[in-house]
């Protein structure tokens, strides 16, 4: 059987000042460090043979973290399938102004699933794109495949529901909990 450990980006200087990053290309903060090690010890004894993350700063450099003690790692792949959800117009605007400024659109934009927010991605769009990349893996997972995967916690999202059998609504309503990491066996 294969596993295949599953967690989100760590902390970034958007996340802290509460910005819709999207395709912006923020960095990790300092407590962002501390939380991809915290991830990096909790996996360290983990045969990793794939890793996957986004093809972005703060998913490279939380993997990369992550991979510290896995030298020979099988396979690393930057794969935009699993990138952040655009935000459109929203990308790099305060959450707390948006919401404030369109309080009824705000709840559909931010987390409705067939709601885009203006020139952005549904999360229904996201799930398609991250659905198409989980297929793909699932099709080339070998018995003993150790995978790791860091994404956005939208494009997270789906990969979340597939496993654990959510509903839309489900799948749209939580946060995640940075550092956690999610494990599954295929």
């Amino acid at each position: 059987m294969a596993k295949l450990f599953v967690f989100r980006h760590a902390q970034t200087t958007d996340n802290k000042d509460g910005i819709f990053s999207g395709r912006r290309d923020p960095d990790l903060t300092p407590q962002g460090l501390e939380e991809a090690k915290k991830i990096r010890d909790e996996l360290k004894k983990e045969k990793v043979t794939k890793a996957f993350c986004a093809p972005n700063k703060r998913t490279k450099h939380t993997l990369e973290i992550v991979l510290e003690p896995h030298g020979g790692t099988e396979v690393v792949v930057a794969d935009p399938r699993i990138r952040e959800r655009d935000y459109g117009d929203l990308t790099g605007k305060s959450k707390k102004k948006t919401a404030e400024l369109y309080p009824k659109e705000y709840p559909a934009w931010h987390r409705g699933y067939d709601t885009p927010p203006p020139g952005g991605e549904s999360l229904k769009q996201v799930e398609e794109r991250v659905l198409e990349f989980l297929k793909e893996l699932l099709q080339n997972v070998w018995q003993n495949d150790v995978i790791f995967i860091c994404a956005s916690g939208n494009s997270l999202r789906p990969i979340r529901r597939y496993f654990e059998k959510m509903t839309q609504l489900q799948m749209s309503s939580f946060e995640h909990e940075r550092a956690k990491i999610y494990k599954y066996e295929v």
